[in-house]
């Protein structure tokens, strides 16, 4: 089995997720009592916000790369990005830290298109809905990502990641406003809904749309599981 470094603390509550949903995905491939060989490195959120307020993306790079060079330095052999947002720098890491990054949103576009959808609503952190970075690789997938029209609505998905759903804080009043936002996606045709934000299944389920939900911590997990037991799964 390949050890996975995985880089969390952005947010600890989906880090939680991601550690719980690795350790079932392998025993499910692997069966008997075999978990997941990984390493947590996690970061100080406060950090990465304020870092992220700034849009200075050169202190969220050196935030995130050294967590991954001492995961590296640990033994892990590919590196795991615990967040959507994270993946601003994720090329730029690719690049300079020697091992297989797995990422989340080329994991995300290739689940969509196994569902054979093109036009997908997209949820996450204000700079996932309004940069480039992660809309450029779903368009890169064949996708046609849509985002709230409403500023004051991405305004309000933003506020309640940070200070509802990365504490753990989960809402009824505001699960009925996302749902809301949701449905203008769909009624501007999203056949599918993106939760391009590691905290959003903390409070949408699938149960809760009428169209395929994409739970970007499920999709990203499953991609790590699969590195993590390539050509060691009895045939």
């Amino acid at each position: 089995m390949k050890k996975l470094g995985l880089v969390g603390g952005i947010s600890w509550a989906s880090t939680l997720d991601y550690y719980r949903l690795l350790n079932e995905g392998i025993n499910q491939e692997l069966g008997g009592l075999n978990f997941a060989e990984c390493i947590i490195y996690s970061v100080n959120f406060n950090y990465f916000q304020q870092f992220n307020a700034d849009y200075d993306w050169n202190a969220t790079f050196d935030l995130l790369f050294d967590a991954a060079q001492n995961l590296k330095k640990s033994g892990a052999e590919a590196i795991v990005l615990c967040a959507n947002t994270a993946h601003i720098v994720a090329d730029r890491m690719e690049e300079l830290i020697g091992l297989p990054l797995i990422h989340i949103t080329t994991a995300t576009a290739n689940a969509v298109n196994r569902k054979g959808l093109k036009k997908v609503g997209l949820l996450g952190t204000s700079y996932t809905m309004e940069l480039d970075f992660y809309k450029d690789k779903l368009i890169e997938g064949g996708l046609e990502p849509l985002i709230p029209e409403s500023s004051e609505d991405r305004d309000y998905i933003e506020d309640i990641l940070r200070n509802e759903l990365s504490r753990g804080i989960i809402n009824p009043e505001t699960k009925k406003k996302y749902l809301t936002i949701i449905q203008g996606l769909i009624d501007r045709g999203a056949e599918g809904i993106i939760l391009g934000c590691t905290e959003i299944p903390l409070l949408i389920k699938q149960e809760d749309v009428s169209v395929p939900v994409f739970d970007t911590i499920k999709i990203h997990v499953d991609a790590a599981v699969e590195f993590a037991v390539s050509k060691q799964k009895i045939e």
